[in-house]
């Protein structure tokens, strides 16, 4: 999972399901203070990632019609354009406290500059996180040089590991060591050195691996393991070279068929 995430293996857990898992993330990292309570989320999000947007913010007591702000197409266009997301952060620095982008839109199929996002929201100390369902498996991803805060997936699409097969998140190591981190504890993610003194109290374990609850679905994750086996024998970089050339022949045959057609 690290090279398919561009992750360093600290930052990475298998675990759960994605919107279990966009939920735990949302629990430490979106802390809306004073003016800094607004979400930057797609218009049109995958529609699972609006509704835990939407209730956790309703959970803090706020009002989602207040805190959610939609980045929307221009009018007569269906992706979004860079300089238009980057413009929205500029303008909302002050209030917005995440981004939470579909790193590949499962709509429009587009492909964010993830990395210039990243540097938006890093120079005005914005939390910047991925939902990466249609991203990991399909498109190279850096997301430790990109600064992302956090990310979550699911497996059953490219990569391929069985219908409701395991998720995972991406802490970035900044967070590592940051107990004051809000979250929700279970067992699986305290510290390993004391995890079976089976004491009071909950000490995380450093990184990811410390926003585990439960034992790990041996079964699935088999599965899963399988799958990463032979993304590791093709290569990303093939997979990915060979994605651009079937669209390319692709948009060549339509193009051909429709001014033969005309």
């Amino acid at each position: 999972l690290c090279n398919l995430l561009g992750a360093k293996k600290t930052e990475v857990v298998a675990m759960n399901q994605l919107t279990v898992n966009l939920n735990l993330m949302l629990v430490s990292f979106y802390q809306p203070k004073g003016k800094k309570r607004k979400i930057i989320l797609e218009a049109s999000a995958f529609p699972s990632d609006y509704y835990a947007v939407e209730q956790q913010i309703r959970y803090r007591g706020l009002n989602p019609n207040d805190c959610i702000l939609e980045l929307t197409p221009r009018a007569g266009e269906v992706t979004l354009r860079t300089e238009d997301i980057l413009q929205t952060i500029q303008k909302n620095k002050d209030e917005v406290a995440l981004i939470l982008l579909g790193a590949v839109n499962y709509y429009s199929g587009q492909l964010f500059d993830l990395k210039k996002i990243g540097e938006a929201a890093c120079e005005h100390k914005i939390v910047y996180g991925l939902d990466l369902a249609h991203a990991i498996g399909n498109v190279e991803l850096k997301l430790h040089d990109w600064n992302v805060d956090f990310a979550t997936w699911c497996s059953y699409k490219y990569l391929n590991s069985g219908p409701g097969g395991v998720s995972g998140v991406f802490v970035h190591e900044h967070h590592a060591k940051d107990k004051s981190l809000p979250r929700f504890a279970g067992w699986w993610g305290n510290d390993e050195r004391t995890r079976f003194k089976m004491q009071k109290h909950f000490v995380p374990q450093e990184g990811a691996q410390g926003w585990q609850m439960s034992n790990a679905p041996v079964i699935s994750m088999a599965a899963h393991k399988a799958s990463l086996e032979i993304f590791e024998q093709a290569g990303l970089k093939n997979l990915r070279k060979k994605s651009e050339q079937m669209t390319q022949y692709l948009e060549y045959l339509l193009n051909s068929e429709l001014r033969t057609s005309n």
